[in-house]
């Protein structure tokens, strides 16, 4: 990755500015009929404290019944509802959507983000001012940045072995997560990226809150299980952490990736000025929303399966998509605007006819 700074890159605003304003308007006026606010609610809270219940359950569960088939049942949970917890606790603070102060946001995720182990700031900067602002769009969207075994777009280099990349991507989505923790965030941090200047903290503070925080994820991750189960063993546990990494990895990238492996739809920034499309035209060209079975999953989910409505409205707690979906379909058609909210099979069929696209040297739309 080259380490130039992007040229600012924005939309025509002019062209969906009718949408966004009768979207906007019908979005308010179900804030203003239902007499609610954007953030986090009482439910909101309840549904975290269970999350939380259960993860510092299964940990200690894990840690304290002396019977080894406790600690390899009950330590992937730990991890699994770690997951949950920065699934509907970290995407929604990141945006601020949880408390109306910024900073209690900040706490919260660097709290919530230590059982996990990831950088809650290098993901907040990658997801937000890179992924968020620039859907899909080549340089500028780091999440589908070349990584020479996954094809991911059709303007990246294609390899023999990516034929069969259909079969094997679970297995790099597993690795998403063992990369994030102890590869790319220190690449973010120590400025081997485009990440670090648009960090919160700089200089000495920055890296200070880093390690702090890697070192409180190895504490609670390593150390302490180590010292309270030696006859595990330290190759045990570490097998067990990475298994238990690589499962929730696959489940977080599977959410949330394959929305925009879906659409199949990239483009490539102009030399000059803005892309020649709004926003909003730009999103509903990515994203989709899909829906889960049953359906009260998408709640315990944190919505991220409604996503192309989480990028329309990023700054909304994840408990008022459903709603928000509904005033997106109503709008989106006295607009002509092309909104589907698949399956859940779809969603993996459109993934794997892309997949196999992209692994055959195919070059499909690019804009």
């Amino acid at each position: 990755m080259s380490l130039e700074p992007l040229r600012p890159l924005g939309y025509q605003h002019r062209h969906d500015q009718a949408f966004k304003k009768a979207l906007n308007a019908a979005a308010n006026q179900y804030l203003k009929e239902s007499g609610d606010h954007r953030f986090a609610d009482v439910r909101f809270y309840a549904k975290s404290l269970i999350l939380v219940v259960c993860c510092l359950g299964s940990y200690a569960a894990a840690l304290c019944i002396n019977v080894p088939w406790f600690f390899f049942t009950f330590y992937p949970l730990f991890i699994c509802f770690a997951l949950l917890l920065a699934i509907n606790l970290v995407h929604d603070a990141s945006h601020n959507a949880i408390f109306k102060r910024a900073k209690a946001n900040y706490w919260l995720n660097f709290l919530v983000t230590i059982p996990l182990g990831l950088d809650p700031e290098c993901w907040r900067v990658r997801h937000i001012i890179f992924h968020h602002a620039h859907t899909n769009i080549r340089h500028y969207d780091l999440d589908i940045e070349e990584n020479f075994v996954l094809r991911q777009t059709p303007y990246q280099r294609w390899y023999p072995f990516m034929r069969a990349q259909h079969l094997y991507w679970p297995l790099v989505a597993a690795m998403t997560f063992p990369a994030l923790i102890w590869f790319f965030d220190w690449l973010d941090r120590f400025n081997g990226t485009r990440v670090a200047p648009h960090m919160r903290h700089q200089g000495n503070l920055g890296i200070l809150t880093f390690l702090i925080a890697k070192v409180l994820h190895l504490l609670v991750a390593i150390a302490i299980p180590a010292w309270a189960i030696p006859d595990i063993g330290l190759g045990t546990l570490l097998l067990t952490y990475i298994i238990s990494q690589m499962f929730a990895s696959l489940i977080f990238v599977v959410l949330i990736l394959g929305t925009h492996w879906a659409k199949a739809t990239f483009y490539t920034p102009p030399r000059e000025g803005n892309m020649p499309h709004g926003f909003y035209a730009h999103t509903f060209s990515t994203t989709y929303d899909w829906e889960t079975t049953p359906r009260w999953l998408t709640y315990w989910l944190g919505g991220l399966n409604l996503h192309l409505t989480h990028h329309l409205f990023p700054n909304w707690n994840h408990r008022h998509y459903p709603a928000l979906a509904e005033i997106i379909e109503r709008t989106a058609k006295q607009f002509s605007m092309d909104y589907h909210c698949i399956s859940a099979k779809e969603l993996f069929v459109y993934q794997q006819r892309f997949l196999k696209e992209m692994g055959a040297g195919k070059q499909v739309d690019e804009h």
